[in-house]
């Protein structure tokens, strides 16, 4: 199925939130969003409306910001903050149209996940060299964000072009490559469903293989997601997690762990400063629906923007990753990883069939040491919260293949002990000790 038939459900309300009011309106400066036509090489003639703020710098940051499928420029210009944050502090936006049927971008093609490889990455670096020649945009602070469709492309940009931003800000993404397809097709189920699951060094591999020979600096990143998001599912946001800070060279265990409001957990990762080079905040109970109301604020204060710029003089902190548990042989074994903080952790679970049976269903018995609840689980369902818990598969990784494995997750919280259950059953046989 087309990426449009798959997403359009969903941005589509999340279009209606943003226009409706959650998200500031349009500025009331004098300056006004206009479109750019000849701006360069442009393989899949895409559209480029541009918003420069009256009274502009000299030299000029430069934001693009990319729109979820079904959207354009011009609707992401109207229905997020970015243009009235550009009035604040005197940066220029880019908004890129997507022209195909259903008007979501390339994040699938081989052109597209390949540095100068062709398709919609290389237009929009066509509009990013057009301003920074036009307007004098300051190449040092040159960022992109973006929503679903717009999300993925932000990956996919820091991935293959880490020349040309600095940073980056995906809002219901997926990982660089996550997306791949080699039949022609732009939809990638298994990627969508957070059924891809891949080792942080695989991920940061596919980043570093879209241009091979760069040895620059790698822009930094921060990803948003809710938990309850059925279009990109969750598991997506860890898969980010690792890939980013893999490319960083970092450990997935973060430097530092706050709620800057209910329901949402901010990890940064190689440093507790605003600018971090990995910042992920995961939003407990929201679905398909980002950005909505300040979201936008913080993205700017990422990048540096609402202080002029600069670095973050925070030192890199790599903390000790939790070992994995390794069972002995048996008819299945499960792999079982922590990622702590003060107050609370994630854990990755694979189970491998490791039998000569092909597995319909799996249940997963398992005790959390005391003092340890989950609060929301992906790609299982989990219960109770608490002490001797099952985990059962959902309706769409149920199936396991002899030699194959399907994968969950879940978010705890404790009361100081981070130790990993000691035993595992696997549809009530012991695959664990």
């Amino acid at each position: 199925m087309k990426l449009k038939a798959r997403l359009a459900s969903a941005v589509i309300a999340a279009a209606a939130l943003l226009v409706a009011g959650l998200i500031a309106a349009p500025p009331a400066a004098s300056a006004q969003l206009t479109e750019v036509t000849g701006f360069g090489t442009n393989p899949t003639g895409l559209r480029m409306h541009l918003y420069v703020p009256d009274g502009v710098a000299a030299r000029p940051a430069l934001l693009v910001a990319v729109h979820y499928c079904t959207g354009s420029g011009p609707a992401f210009y109207s229905g997020t903050e970015f243009a009235s944050l550009a009035d604040r502090y005197k940066f220029i936006v880019v908004y890129p149209s997507a022209t195909r049927s259903g008007s979501c971008f390339d994040v699938s093609s081989p052109q597209a996940l390949t540095h100068n490889g062709g398709s919609d990455p290389v237009g929009i670096v066509s509009m990013v060299r057009y301003v920074q020649e036009r307007y004098n945009a300051d190449p040092e602070r040159t960022f992109v964000t973006g929503a679903s469709s717009g999300g993925m492309m932000t990956n996919v940009l820091i991935g293959a072009y880490p020349d040309v931003f600095k940073a980056g800000a995906s809002f219901m993404g997926v990982p660089f490559g996550c997306f791949a397809t080699t039949d022609g097709s732009s939809w990638n189920s298994t990627c969508a469903n957070g059924q891809l699951i891949k080792t942080a060094q695989q991920w940061g591999d596919q980043v570093r293989a879209a241009y091979p020979g760069y040895g620059g600096a790698r822009p930094r990143m921060q990803i948003w997601h809710g938990t309850e998001d059925a279009t990109l599912r969750y598991p997506n946001f860890q898969e980010q997690i690792k890939q980013w800070t893999n490319v960083h060279g970092l450990s997935q265990t973060p430097s530092l762990t706050d709620q800057p409001r209910t329901g949402w957990t901010r990890t940064r990762y190689g440093s507790t400063g605003t600018r971090a080079p990995v910042e992920a905040i995961s939003l407990q109970g929201v679905g398909h629906s980002l950005p909505q109301g300040g979201m936008a604020a913080m993205v700017i204060d990422f990048f540096g923007l609402s202080e002029g710029g600069g670095t973050d003089p925070t030192p890199t902190v790599t903390p000790t990753v939790t070992p994995t548990v390794t069972p002995p042989p048996g008819a299945c074994r499960v792999t079982y990883t922590m990622n702590t903080w003060n107050t609370g952790f994630t854990a990755e679970v694979t189970i491998a069939n490791t039998g000569s049976a092909a597995l319909s269903s799996w249940s997963l018995a398992f005790t959390l040491p005391a003092g340890q609840s989950v609060t929301s689980a992906w790609n299982a369902t989990i219960s109770p919260g608490s002490g001797q818990v099952t985990a059962r598969n959902v309706s769409y990784n149920g199936a396991i293949a002899p030699g194959g494995s399907a994968s969950f997750g879940f978010q705890a919280t404790h009361g100081g002990g981070t130790g990993a259950p000691a035993a595992f059953t696997l549809n009530g046989t012991a695959c664990a000790s």
